[in-house]
C-alpha cells in the first residue's frame, strides 16, 4: 500500500534563530502564511484524489518551520483543522517538524491530545562546535533529551541530519550518524548542505571561508551513512533536499541535484558490486540484486554499469526476490 502524506509548510514561523543555511522560502517556494482553511482544503483534495484505504494510511504533515515554537493559538488552530480528519479515521495521524529546544512535557501532551503521531527534530549535527558555528542555538545534549522525551510519549520519532555544514567534516558526519543511531529514532533524513543565496553560508563561501562539499563528495559520504542506518533498522525517509520551490534558481553551491537520493543509493550498490567483484578477473558477469533494485544497481542514467565497464566488468543485472536491499551477488 502506498503511504501518501498531505504536506503543508509553515514557513519560518516561530523559529528563534536564523541558522547559517536557512532560507525557508526558497526551500518551500511558499511565502504566504498557512491557514486552517488551507489545511482543510489540502486534506479534502487528497481525499478526493486517493482511495479511502490509501488516505487512511497517510498523515497530514506540517513541515518547513519550528512548529512547536509558533504562536500557541495559531499552532492549535492548525492542529484542530488537521485533527478533524484524523479523529474520523480519514488519515492515520499528524506529522510535525520542529527544533530540539521546542520540545517539553507540556508540548508533548498537547501534541498527543491533537492526534500528532510523528515528530521529526532538526538535529543537523551531534557536534556542539558545528552547531555553534552554524548558529543552531541548541546543543547535542538537547537533541538527545528531546528525542528521549518524544519516545517516552510514544511518538514516532525522526531525526534530520545535515552533512557538509560549516566547520564540519566527513568524519564528523559519520560520528553524528553513530550518535543518532545510539538514540534509536524510528526514522532519519539526510540532507547534504545546499548553499542558498543570501544565507550566512553563502556569505562565508563568497568570502572564501567555507567550501561546501559538492555532489560527488556528498554522494560518496552518504553511501557510507545509508548502510549504517539500514543496518541499525532505522528507516531513511529521504536523502537530499527536494527539488522545487526556488532552490534550483537560488542555490549557489553545495550538493544540489534533483536526483541526489537516487545517486546516493546507486553509489551504495556500486560499492557493493565492486566488493563482490573484487576476487574475480575482468570479464562479463551477472549481478543479482533484490526485487525492484535493478535500476538502483544500474545507477542514475546507467552510471554504475558504465563505471563497472570502465573497470573491466561488463555486467548484466537480474533481480532475485530472496535477496535483501543493498545486497549484491555475482552469478
Amino acid at each position: 500500500m502506498r503511504h501518501v502524506n498531505v504536506g503543508l509548510f509553515v514557513v519560518h514561523k516561530g523559529c528563534p534563530h536564523k541558522c547559517s543555511f536557512c532560507d525557508q522560502r526558497s526551500i518551500t517556494g511558499f511565502g504566504r502564511e498557512l491557514t486552517p482553511s488551507d489545511v482543510r482544503q489540502a486534506a479534502e483534495t487528497a481525499l478526493n484524489s486517493l482511495d479511502s484505504e490509501t488516505a487512511a494510511a497517510g498523515e497530514i504533515a506540517f513541515f518547513g518551520g519550528s512548529f512547536t515554537m509558533i504562536d500557541r493559538d495559531y499552532m492549535v488552530s492548525l492542529l484542530e483543522s488537521a485533527y478533524e480528519f484524523v479523529s474520523k479515521g480519514l488519515f492515520a495521524g499528524i506529522r510535525i517538524s520542529t527544533r530540539p529546544d521546542g520540545i517539553n512535557e507540556e508540548i508533548c501532551s498537547l501534541l498527543r491530545h491533537y492526534g500528532v503521531t510523528a515528530v521529526e527534530l532538526g538535529a543537523q549535527s551531534m557536534n556542539d562546535r558545528v552547531l555553534l558555528l552554524n548558529e543552531r542555538g541548541h546543543t547535542a545534549a538537547q537533541i538527545a533529551d528531546a528525542c528521549r522525551m518524544l519516545q517516552s510519549f510514544g511518538f514516532e520519532t525522526g531525526l534530520q541530519m545535515m552533512t557538509g555544514l560549516y566547520g564540519s567534516s566527513d568524519d564528523d558526519s559519520v560520528e553524528t550518524a553513530k550518535k543518532i543511531i545510539a538514540l534509536r529514532p524510528d526514522t532519519v533524513r539526510i540532507y547534504p548542505t545546499v548553499v542558498l543565496e543570501n544565507t550566512a553560508l553563502d556569505t562565508l563561501m563568497k568570502q572564501g571561508k567555507y567550501t561546501p562539499p559538492g555532489v560527488e563528495q556528498s554522494v560518496e559520504l552518504c553511501a557510507k551513512l545509508i548502510p549504517m542506518f539500514e543496518n541499525a533498522g532505522i528507516k531513511i525517509l529521504r536523502v537530499g533536499l527536494h527539488s522545487g520551490g526556488d532552490v534550483e534558481q537560488k542555490y549557489t553551491g553545495g550538493a544540489y541535484h534533483p536526483a541526489l537520493g537516487e545517486l546516493c543509493e546507486g553509489r551504495v550498490y556500486r560499492n557493493r558490486a565492486l566488493e563482490a567483484l573484487a576476487s574475480y578477473p575482468e570479464g562479463s558477469y551477472t549481478l543479482a540484486v533484490g526485487e525492484g533494485m535493478a535500476s538502483r544497481m544500474a545507477g542514475h542514467k546507467k552510471c554504475n554499469t558504465d563505471y563497472l565497464k570502465q573497470q573491466g566488468y561488463t555486467c548484466k543485472i537480474i533481480q532475485d526476490p530472496g535477496m535483501n536491499k543493498y545486497e549484491v551477488k555475482v552469478r
